[in-house]
Parts: structure tokens; sequence; C-alpha cells
């Protein structure tokens, strides 16, 4: 394998409208992450992937880009953005960006001209079909935000549009060579700004099993899962490594790719040696126990499916390139409360479950707060709830049946909100986001987790955190954290998730969550213990003896 310079990076998301506010307008912005670099530095974080910030009237929050070439005025200026590559090169942090281009939003200037005129050239930009009242619609596929994937063209009564997301993000048409080289030519107008990538938004979904057909229903709205249709199309890598060709390999960009429902066959040419992407996201543990028919009817992941899942992946991808590895990102709810049982959510719980995922193979991205241990929220009503999947759900739980009480519950379980709540810096009030009203409510538990807190702690998270990273970028250990082998052990062992770490050193990774006492019969023994969640660890007559939660690091 090529060495390259991601391969040792520790990736850090920041959602800007929740991460720090410059002006006290309740709404994060690029000189509030200015102002906050020393803090991702001391981290120890290399990269940091930025949610949208670009120009969008935000009906899903910066993922309908009004304007690709400008950035949104609630978070600043094109000049703050050349002031924060400025910065963060200072600091020899990389910014990544959100590229977004399976859609647009429906105020941006290309869609306004489609509309104008649908047989223009810009009405080929999109899937736009003739159509009139009482006709069924081209497909009977679902939107990820709930009902159908087609919308009346605006100013027309006799032609629709298609869009996967909400109405106001219809999406591009990718078999248009007009529309891929004008993507391109924006791509690389950020790379030569200084962007050192990408994170690429729901980039599998460009490719259409196409003509548009229906599949079989599969709830009452007489609709199906797009899933369907991604599970049928074909021939998506042709489009991505023409882009990867034109934009990526000239810049030796950093990209991740957020794919799903890819195929085993197509991983070497997503992730391969000369695959389209650096790397790209394992969700394999955010997808566990997945309903399709919706939020309500998804059971409580165990921390026993977590390791399962993730075992199978890096088996799945072994030999073949890097994952990238998250427990939380902002379309999830938060991962400790995701993940770990309401007694495992201590800080020692938060420790083992921060470290198993971070030494598995593969780039670890945190999101904000993650390094702090923040937890989901709630809600006394769905009008508090901002996220638009998350209001689409609980209307699908009420039409299963459930009380609007339990469908809030529901709600609260996976609500994308939980990430979004501002960054906890300290127990003041606003917990030192914002001078203003924040645009989402503070968590109520700010006044005891905060980095104020944690910082100044030296058992904290946080600081638990900072020794991961500092072992990843350890001359003596880096090659085996980033290079070596993934071995598990004692894999059919409930309660204990264990693996080995095999290259100059090797290292074997142990967590206890079975909330009990464990022993775990050793093959070797410990020449050191490189981290441990815990004040003590014992090893005698070759067994480890594991507290309740424990999670140790040891080279072997």
């Amino acid at each position: 394998m090529e060495k390259k310079w991601w391969h040792s990076a520790t990736a850090y998301q920041i959602y800007p409208k929740s991460y720090q506010d410059s002006n006290g307008d309740g709404i994060g912005d690029l000189p509030g992450v200015i102002d906050r670099l020393d803090e991702v530095k001391a981290l120890g974080a290399d990269v940091i992937w930025l949610s949208p910030i670009y120009c969008s009237p935000l009906a899903d929050q910066g993922y309908d880009i009004s304007d690709y070439f400008n950035i949104d005025p609630r978070f600043g200026t094109m000049e703050d953005m050349d002031r924060l590559l400025a910065a963060a090169k200072d600091r020899d942090l990389k910014i990544v960006m959100d590229l977004v281009v399976n859609h647009c939003s429906d105020e941006h200037e290309w869609f306004r001209k489609a509309c104008e005129d649908p047989d223009g050239p810009y009405g080929q930009f999109f899937y736009i079909r003739d159509w009139h009242e009482g006709e069924p619609y081209p497909c009977n596929w679902r939107s990820y935000f709930g009902g159908p994937c087609w919308e009346l063209l605006p100013g027309h009564t006799d032609k629709i549009y298609f869009h996967a997301f909400h109405k106001k993000q219809p999406d591009l048409n990718w078999e248009n060579p007009l529309l891929r080289r004008t993507v391109y030519d924006m791509i690389n107008w950020w790379l030569d700004r200084g962007v050192a990538g990408f994170r690429i938004d729901a980039i599998i979904n460009i490719k259409k099993f196409l003509p548009f057909r229906d599949f079989p229903a599969d709830r009452d709205d007489g609709l199906c899962s797009i899933q369907r249709m991604l599970e049928k199309a074909k021939g998506i890598t042709s489009f991505l490594d023409e882009m990867a060709d034109e934009t990526f390999r000239p810049h030796d960009a950093f990209t991740v790719g957020e794919v799903f429902n890819e195929k085993d066959e197509e991983l070497p040419l997503f992730i391969g040696e000369r695959g389209c992407f650096s790397s790209m996201f394992d969700f394999s543990g955010t997808l566990i126990n997945k309903s399709e028919k919706g939020w309500y009817d998804q059971p409580p992941v165990t921390m026993e499916q977590y390791k399962e899942a993730m075992f199978a992946s890096h088996r799945r991808v072994a030999g073949v390139g890097f994952l990238s590895n998250i427990i939380e990102n902002h379309d999830e709810p938060r991962g400790v409360s995701f993940f770990l049982p309401p007694e495992g959510r201590s800080e020692t719980g938060k420790k083992l479950l921060g470290g198993l995922g971070f030494l598995l193979p593969g780039i670890p991205f945190l999101y904000q707060g993650q390094e702090l241990g923040m937890e989901n929220t709630t809600h006394t009503d769905i009008s508090e709830i901002d996220d638009i999947s998350s209001q689409d759900e609980y209307r699908v739980a009420l039409d299963a049946g459930l009380s609007p009480a339990e469908a809030l519950a529901v709600v609260d379980r996976f609500s994308r909100d939980n990430a979004r709540t501002p960054y906890q810096w300290d127990d003041t009030p606003n917990t030192g986001f914002t001078t203003g009203k924040p645009w989402l409510p503070v968590h109520p538990n700010h006044t005891e987790i905060n980095l104020a807190e944690q910082k100044g702690r030296a058992d904290s998270l946080y600081n638990f955190y900072r020794a991961l990273i500092r072992l990843r970028r350890d001359p003596e250990y880096a090659d085996t954290v980033v290079y070596g082998s993934f071995e598990p052990y004692l894999e059919e062992r409930e309660g204990l998730m264990a693996y080995y770490r095999r290259g100059r050193r090797t290292l074997l990774v142990l967590g206890n969550y079975s909330g009990a006492e464990m022993t775990v019969p050793l093959n070797e023994a410990s020449k050191r213990v490189l981290l441990n969640n815990l004040e003590r660890y014992s090893e005698k007559d070759g067994a480890a003896t594991l507290a309740p939660w424990q999670f140790v690091v040891l080279e072997v």
C-alpha cells in the first residue's frame, strides 16, 4: 500500500451551527470556529470536517445548497473562510468540507432556470417528467424524509421533479455530462482555494435505477423504501472514477464517502489502491436493528451487536483499504446513548466505547462533544424538534398506533437534534456557546458535562481521548495502530470485545461490558499497560481480571 498523509490522521467533525457563536445571534459561525481552533489542536486532531456552510435556505440544515461558491451569511463570509483556511494551516490542521452533489436547493440558480425552461439545458440538470393530475408518478419510491419522491415543478401543473430527500432538495441528473463537468469545476475551485478534501454526502444516490419504475410497497402509504432502487442500480463507480480523475487525484485530496448499499465486489473500486475515495464511513454500527417500518420498530442496540458489526465490517475490507470509523455524527443520536445501556453511561463506560472504536483499523472520526461524552437530550413536545427526519418519524409512529408521548420518546432516542445541541464549553447558562439565545436549547446536563471541567481533570473522558490520539501518533506504536493487522480475540465470549493489532509491536485491546468482573485468559503475558480506563489492572497466572466496564490496551 502506498502510504498517504491521511492514513495516520485523526479527524474531528465540526457542526458549525452548534459549535461557537461569535456575534450573539445564537448560531455558530466561522469566526467562532477560528476562535476555537486551538482547542481542536489541543485535543490532537489533524483534520477538521466542516459540515456545510454554503449558502442555503436550511431546509435540511445546509445540505440543500443554493450557491456552492459562497458562504451563507449566517456563518460568515468568504473572507472568513479564507481566514479559517489560513489559521488552520498555521496550526498544521487540514480543512475538509462537505461535498453535497446528489442534490442542490430548489433555490439554486440551476433549478430556477430549469423551472423557467424545463426543456432547456438546465432542465436537463434534473429529473423532470411530464405528468397530469390523476396519473401515477413515474415510480413509487419513498423519499428519505417521507412521502413520494415526486413534486410539482414550481410554475407548472403538468411537470414534476424527483427528490430523494426533501422536496426542497431536487436531485441532480448525473447522467448528464454537462452537469458532471459543472460539478467538477466547482470541486476544483475549492481544492485550488486550499481545502484538503471532502466528505462526500449521500453519494451512493447519484446512480438511479432507470427508467423509473415501481417496486412492491412496504407500508400502507403504497410506497417502497428507496433502498430497493439502490440495490438494483449499477455503474456508479464509472461516475465516481471520472470525478476522482478530474478532481481528487490531481490534488492528492483526502475524500471519505458516505456510502450505503455497496456490494462486496465494489469495495476495491471505492477504497482500493486506486479507489474513487480515500476512505468510506463504516456505518455498520449505526445500522444495527434498523427497521423499514420506522424508528418506532427499532429495538435498543446492545454492545454484543456492536462487537459483531465491527468485526464483520473490518473482516470485509481486510486487505482492500481504509474505513473511517464513527461512533456518532450530525446524522445520528449521541453514540453513548445509542450503544451503551443506561448502567454503562458512566465516564468509565464512555471510555470503553470510545477506546474500542478508536483503535480499530482505519481512520477515527470524532464528532464535536464526543470527547466529552455528550448525551441525548429530551423534549416535552414535537414542536421543540427542528430535525425534519424526526418530524416525519413522529408521524410514522403515530400512524402505527403509538400515543403522542410514546412517539415523542421514540424521537428522543433517535433524533438528529441530539447531536446538534450546542457544544458544552462550560457550565454557564448558555454553556459558553453564545451570548444570545441558542438556536437549539443547550443540554441541561452541561453543568456536569463540559470541556472546562474535563480539561482540568486528568482522568476525564476528554483526556482519555487525548491519550488515544497520542498512542495513534506515538513513533513506537503508530505503525501498528495505523497499518497493523486486525485479529479478533475470544470472539464468542459474551460481554467481551477483544482484538489484536499486530505490526512492529503487538497490542491486545480488551473491553469488558458484561456488567460483572471477568477473567480473560491471555496467550502471552503483557509487557506493559498502554491505556486503562481505571486505576487498577490485575494480571495473574496467564489471565487478566477486568472490572465491569474496564478497558485496557496491553502490549504483549
